[in-house]
């Protein structure tokens, strides 16, 4: 099953951030501005996560939102 396939259908926000976790890890290369880096870094362990674990709930809220 894909992402796409899972919004045409009728899968709560629970069932699509279950797809996401789901899975391998793999490596990802991104390219930011290093203040945006350092200030997402600053912020996820002012909140006690890992930068990676900053991206990762990001990404999983924004892929979880049905629009309406």
């Amino acid at each position: 099953m894909k992402y796409a396939d899972l919004l045409d259908g009728e899968a709560t926000p629970s069932e699509l951030r279950s797809f996401l976790v789901d899975g391998e890890n793999v490596a990802v290369t991104i390219r930011i501005p290093k203040n945006m880096r350092d200030a997402a870094k600053e912020a996820a362990a002012l909140s006690g996560t890992s930068f990676t674990s900053l991206v990762k709930t990001s990404l999983i809220e924004y892929l979880s939102k049905k629009e309406s």
